[in-house]
């Protein structure tokens, strides 16, 4: 029935036009953002989830900060070690010549309190952000008096003591590893939830700019049909 106070068709058309509109605004704002999901309401529960997760990733920050200091302060430790090992070694040929007595003795104990002082500079210098990576362990001091097998006992105290320090500094490389993975993981998983597919959006966003278009195109047909029963009068 025709009917000039009820126009059904444009009804209908305008209605369809009004959610093909609704439609392509979503997809345009998730071509702009690259989110599927850019606020709690496109959809709450996925927001939120995402949004924790990204906290999450987020925090580790600090911790791998951390883990990335302490590891410097390790590395130093180590440089410093080097040289106190290396210092170490040549005293204890010294201890031997010193010991032995002789001609050259007093050059011999010149060059022992030389490297002595080395190694007290090596620890006083190896410092990283205000923090010293070595604490000299028991017996870690050759002695001033050079006494058989003295320089051995700092050198196993020295060993001990870099060996932990070896150990804690590759603990700390593993740790920094599998926090980066593990950031990298919940960055990831967060960005499954909300990130959109644009080749998909895109392809979409094509479809309904010509599904608006033809919307467009039937309200106006729609409403020009009222005018099509004055020509039932004429």
């Amino acid at each position: 029935m025709a009917s000039i106070n009820t126009n059904y068709g444009a009804m209908v058309a305008a209605q369809s036009l009004s959610a093909t509109s609704r439609e392509l605004d979503k997809t345009q704002n998730r071509v702009t953002t690259g989110l599927k999901v850019s606020s709690a309401k496109d959809n709450g529960a996925i927001w939120a989830i995402a949004t924790t997760q990204k906290a999450n990733a987020k925090a580790l920050d600090a911790t791998i900060n951390n883990l990335q200091r302490q590891q410097s302060v390790a590395e130093v430790g180590l440089a410093a070690g080097d040289t106190i090992m290396a210092a170490l070694t040549e005293m204890k040929s010294l201890e031997a010549a010193i010991l032995a007595g002789g001609t050259g003795t007093a050059s011999y104990q010149a060059d022992y309190d030389a490297l002595s002082a080395e190694i007290t500079a090596a620890v006083t210098a190896a410092v990283f952000d205000g923090t010293n990576a070595l604490t000299t362990p028991t017996d870690g001091i050759p002695p001033a008096t050079v006494a058989a097998g003295g320089v051995q006992d700092a050198i196993d105290a020295w060993s001990g003591t870099l060996q932990t320090i070896g150990t804690n500094a590759k603990s700390y490389e593993r740790q920094i590893a599998f926090n980066g993975k593990l950031q990298d993981s919940l960055e990831a998983g967060a960005g499954n939830l909300v990130d959109a597919d644009l080749a998909k959006e895109s392809a979409k966003l094509t479809a309904l700019q010509t599904k608006q278009q033809l919307g467009v195109q039937a309200l106006s047909i729609a409403n020009s049909s009222s005018s099509i029963l004055l020509s039932l009068f004429r």
